[in-house]
């Protein structure tokens, strides 16, 4: 037995779009919208780069393959005191990120679990904190690190961004503590944990996701600042990359070539900060946004 041949219009009939799915020009559109933000977001991170390989002659043109040359990181690291404003740079940043972790995860923890006389104008101070702009705190703060004699010293700078690290990362904690069940503190109480106890061995190992983006946003903090930097410390050795990097622009002009060489150098460690914590940084940001 034959089977009859389909209906013209039955063969004719249009394709049904599933739900969600994209038109083949909208799929087009949204590809070459990517590929343009890509190249955005690439092209100053390659500018930097090869002007950095360009002999001082080449250094405003776009000739970025005409004599190729590693002189500016050998002057930088041979001729400047680069290697001590990245010791500088690695000292301040270390220990930021250290206590910065420390505090903020106590903090959040506390103001998370435990009930206390004081607790919402903490939370409100932790929020103010944030609203005022470097420019308006570079002063009072420079004359109490003045008074205290902390200017010029690493430890006046670790102080001064733990002011600005410590409230948005304790904030952030304190959304990532709601979301582990209180169950885990009551099974530590019932095994004969301390409140610190239950905190350091049951809590902190469930919040690395956190503790990952509280490190890596204490570090980039100290990494990269130069308001303060530049304010509260003077003199070629105590200097931090912030504020070494300036010393290589004048009024007469900028050296391009050491300054860009600096700047690949110095985007190495923040690089590999966040390569570390990459896997947690989705996660912990998410998690501490949703009840912040």
């Amino acid at each position: 037995m034959t089977t009859a041949p389909a209906p013209a219009a039955r063969r004719s009939a249009p394709k049904v779009r599933l739900r969600g799915e994209r038109s083949p020009l909208a799929s087009t559109a949204l590809h070459l919208t990517l590929i343009v933000a890509s190249v955005i977001a690439v092209f100053p991170v390659l500018w930097v780069l090869l002007t950095s390989l360009k002999p001082a002659k080449f250094a405003t043109t776009t000739s970025f393959f005409k004599e190729t040359t590693f002189e500016n990181y050998t002057h930088l690291l041979q001729d400047t005191k680069f290697l001590t404003w990245f010791g500088n740079s690695v000292v301040v940043a270390g220990l930021t990120t250290l206590v910065g972790v420390i505090v903020s995860a106590s903090t959040g923890y506390a103001v998370s679990r435990f009930r206390f006389p004081g607790k919402r104008g903490l939370m409100w101070t932790l929020l103010i904190t944030q609203m005022f702009p470097v420019a308006v705190l570079i002063v009072p703060i420079y004359n109490i690190m003045a008074t205290m004699g902390l200017l010029n010293q690493p430890s006046g700078l670790v102080i001064t961004y733990l002011t600005i690290s410590v409230p948005f990362c304790a904030w952030m904690m304190k959304g990532f503590f709601d979301t582990i069940p209180r169950e885990i503190d009551e099974s530590g109480q019932v095994d004969g944990l301390t409140p610190f106890g239950t905190f350091w061995r049951l809590i902190l190992p469930l919040a690395k996701p956190g503790l990952a983006v509280t490190a890596f946003y204490s570090f980039i903090t100290a990494w990269g600042e130069v308001a303060y930097a530049s304010a509260f410390m003077v003199g070629e050795d105590n200097l931090t990359l912030a504020g070494g990097l300036q010393l290589f622009v004048n009024r007469y002009g900028a050296q391009w070539g050491p300054m860009t060489a600096a700047s690949v150098l110095i985007a190495i460690p923040a690089a590999l900060v966040f390569l570390f914590a990459q896997k947690h940084l989705v996660t912990g940001m998410s998690a501490g946004a949703v009840k912040g």
